[in-house]
């Protein structure tokens, strides 16, 4: 986002400063209770009742103009339009502000002096970044958001490129320009060696980004997706708020999308929850090649923010800005840096919380967003083409079914590793050929491998598997009895870990046993 602002004609401040006085009188917004407002570089949002009122801000940016009332309106229309696609329930309408004997009103007859978009006002506090701060995003929560994400993206309109690439690469370029003003705050050694860096991954993977292009993976996304645009609405995350004022902005790698929420939350040290949101996202779409770019992705969003606020504190002087600025330059430097990834399988039977494990040290493996967690009973759900949680008959958990199960789980692990992505292979591994195959992807891509055996009593893992509710496994009672007496214990250089004991005390063991 560009710092520079050319001021927008001055016969539009008179007529915009009443219309603020207006939507502020009691007579404005015909609400009893308080009226709350808030305003941005862009627009200035009033929150009144059980409505917000949003009007543009007659403003001309280097990337946007809003300088004429005919260019709000089509700005607010096209926000109506491209946010209906994620929260239909919270975009209302566009509504004329109209003169009425030499009085103001929205809607109605009269001339029109500006143009206003009535939303729903969803509750103080539903906010994610609110939510965060309250430490209130459970695993629920973000698996929600990360369907929500992947249903939106499966949705939107595919725009096939072909040059992928070099797109990307201005991203990039244009951050360089917009960051030299400010090396002498942030540091200029420390600027060039991120870009250094940044080039040349980006050359790495200039031929998959060309590819994605081709592919349609380049869509009409959100544009603007962090915690602050995400809103739970009547018990749903609910994306808003999304980038409307350019299209070509907006058109990006559907990864690029998710790598803004991805980011903001490694940013605030919710780095599991990143890890859930980034697996289960790339569960649902089946997106495995692009993994590899997320590093990419997340750094070149920190570079973003980081120009950003200081571009923003140069202007106000906020001294608390520039510090949150030169964190996320640190933190864009983080990302990109190399990482050497490793595999861990977390393996044992029905019951022993091999899935709680895995997603515990998801985070703490690898480049972010973490490792790419392979759950066997996701891979099987996604060969039958059906949702993670939706039940299977007994035919697809036949020998040879699972079989390609296994197979499936090795070769992406090993495609993984290859690339530079940590793997944890979450399965219950009974067998030595089922065990070998996953560990043979850590030898092919000579990289490190840890085996971890999960045990628990009979009894344990019946409650446990009884009480589960909407999740991947189909085990039951049945299958936990039959696993008893049909399976083969590891061998010996992999680690036992006794999993009846509390979760916390779990990992704490895995953690010890894989040196993270």
């Amino acid at each position: 986002m560009p710092p520079n602002l050319r001021p927008a004609p001055r016969n539009a401040e008179p007529v915009q400063a009443e219309i603020l006085r207006f939507l502020a009188s009691p007579d404005g917004l015909a609400t009893a209770g308080p009226c709350r407002r808030i305003d941005t570089h862009a627009a200035t949002v009033f929150l009144a009742g059980d409505r917000a009122w949003k009007l543009k801000r007659a403003v001309r940016y280097a990337y946007l103009d809003f300088s004429t009332p005919e260019l709000r309106r089509a700005a607010l229309e096209a926000e109506l339009l491209l946010n209906r696609r994620t929260a239909p329930g919270l975009y209302r309408a566009v509504l004329p502000v109209v003169r009425v004997d030499e009085t103001l009103a929205i809607g109605g007859e009269g001339p029109a002096v500006d143009w206003i978009l009535e939303m729903e006002r969803f509750p103080d506090g539903a906010l994610l970044d609110e939510l965060a701060d309250a430490g209130a995003l459970d695993p629920g929560l973000m698996q929600g958001l990360a369907d929500r994400i992947h249903g939106f993206h499966e949705h939107a309109e595919r725009v096939v490129v072909r040059d992928g690439a070099m797109r990307f690469g201005n991203v990039i370029e244009g951050n360089a320009e917009s960051l030299a003003p400010f090396a002498g705050v942030l540091g200029e050694a420390r600027i060039a060696a991120l870009l250094q860096a940044q080039r040349a991954s980006w050359k790495r993977h200039s031929g998959l980004l060309d590819e994605r292009g081709r592919k349609g993976f380049v869509r009409h996304a959100h544009g603007d997706l962090h915690l602050a645009n995400v809103a739970l609405v009547e018990g749903e995350p609910t994306p808003f708020d999304c980038l409307e004022f350019s299209v070509e902005l907006a058109t990006i790698d559907t990864l690029y999308d998710l790598a803004f929420l991805l980011m903001d939350l490694w940013h605030r040290n919710l780095r599991t929850e990143a890890n859930l949101v980034f697996n289960r996202y790339v569960d649902r779409s089946a997106d495995e090649n692009g993994v590899r770019l997320l590093p990419l992705f997340l750094s070149v969003r920190a570079t973003i923010r980081a120009h950003v606020l200081t571009a923003t504190a140069a202007r106000s002087g906020a001294a608390e800005q520039t510090r949150e600025a030169e964190a996320f330059l640190s933190l864009a430097a983080e990302l990109i840096a190399p990482v050497r990834p490793r595999l861990v399988t977390v393996a044992g039977l029905s019951g022993t919380g091999k899935s709680a494990v895995s997603r515990s040290l998801g985070a703490e493996l690898g480049a972010a967003p973490g490792a790419r967690i392979l759950r066997s009973d996701v891979l099987r759900k996604r060969l039958a083409q059906v949702p993670p949680e939706q039940k299977l008959p007994a035919s697809l958990y036949s020998p040879l079914a699972s079989r390609v199960v296994y197979t499936l789980l090795a070769n992406l692990a090993g495609r993984h590793l290859a690339q530079g992505t940590a793997v944890i292979a979450d399965a219950v591994a009974a067998t030595p050929e089922q065990r070998d195959a996953i560990a043979h992807a850590a030898v092919h891509a000579h990289v490190s491998f840890v085996g971890l055996w999960l045990e628990a009593s009979e009894d344990v893992r019946l409650d446990r598997v009884c009480a589960r509710q909407a999740d991947a496994s189909d085990a039951n009672a049945v299958v936990v009895v039959a696993q008893s007496d049909d399976y083969v214990p590891p061998p010996a250089d992999w680690r036992r870990l006794p999993a009846a004991q509390p979760l916390a005390d779990v990992v704490a063991l895995a953690r010890r046993a894989i040196g993270a």
